[in-house]
């Protein structure tokens, strides 16, 4: 999460990647280097729009989609950056439709509060109140990003006032709470996604928090929350076994095993190995280039579509 935002002067994928470029129709897209800036242009042969970027959100493990000003306003741009391809492609949910101008094919005019929607996920202490403060933006999700303002914490630690450290700690929240308030806040809960246009069936894999709500036997139980498979402090683990005890942590190994208070959950008939590459499977996100676990946890059956 720390690369979750990087200044373009930091950012690598635009650093090893020169240049970038995309056409749809008359209209050339390019991204090009210059010394430690990234330009974004847009030209039809005759006239072209070019604007510096700004910044760089996503890490680009999967993709990067770029932020920049035009006319004083924020905008994202129309296309992003798709590592499986290594080059640029429209960015999920914009149009693909040629566009009518240089100005309508720029990327996605920002509001204010969309601007601020993304520089506060994406960053920490850009907003404040309902103000951007891009001057005491800090790149990437640290740890103030969740745990709040640090000062009466460290004060606290050195003073040895352990009982009471000052400090926001997330993991006291109940698992629905955590997942759909705190974690969903960004990575998007139930609610949150019921509001959004066009973000039904696969459109939504991304969306975690919202997935894992529907999940029959799961939603509901406390245990149930982010960080009962994910440690937010340590790098995303890739390896399908390596959730395996996360599950049989309540799921029982074999049928008629003795239930405990903890572990009372059936056990699966068909193995107690790999569990998530058959009821988590992968799935490639429309137009995304990659492809996403799907935290919806259930008996995946062969050629169903996907619930959304």
């Amino acid at each position: 999460m720390s690369k979750a935002l990087e200044p373009t002067a930091d950012c690598e994928v635009l650093k090893t990647h020169q240049p970038l470029n995309f056409r749809n129709g008359p209209y050339t897209y390019q991204i090009v280097r210059e010394g430690n800036r990234s330009i974004y242009k847009i030209t039809d042969g005759v006239n072209a729009i070019s604007e510096p970027i700004l910044f760089c959100f996503g890490q680009g493990k999967a993709g990067q989609t770029y932020v920049f000003r035009h006319n004083d306003v924020f905008y994202e741009s129309r296309v992003s950056y798709y590592q499986e391809t290594q080059s640029l492609d429209f960015t999920i949910v914009h149009p693909h439709s040629v566009p009518e101008s240089l100005e309508d094919g720029l990327g996605r005019a920002m509001t204010v509060e969309a601007a601020q929607g993304c520089f506060a996920c994406h960053s920490t202490a850009s907003v404040s109140g309902n103000q951007l403060q891009l001057d005491h933006l800090i790149p990437g999700v640290t740890c103030e990003g969740c745990h709040g303002p640090g000062e009466k914490h460290i004060a606290a630690v050195k003073a040895r006032n352990f009982k009471n450290l000052q400090i926001f700690n997330p993991a006291n929240m109940d698992g629905d709470e955590l997942t759909q308030e705190f974690c969903g806040a960004c990575h998007v809960s139930f609610e949150k996604a019921l509001l959004m246009p066009k973000q039904g069936g696969s459109n939504n894999l991304r969306y975690q928090p919202y997935r894992i709500f529907n999940s029959k036997g799961h939603n509901g139980d406390l245990r149930i929350s982010c960080i009962a498979c994910h440690d937010p402090h340590d790098k995303l683990e890739q390896d399908a076994a390596f959730y395996d005890s996360k599950c049989l942590a309540c799921h029982l190994t074999v049928r008629g095993q003795a239930k405990t208070t903890t572990r009372s959950a059936p056990a699966c008939p068909v193995s107690k190995q790999q569990c998530v590459t058959c009821h988590m499977p992968k799935i490639a996100l429309p137009g995304g280039h990659a492809k996403f676990s799907d935290h919806w946890i259930r008996i995946v059956k062969p050629n169903e579509p996907i619930p959304n």
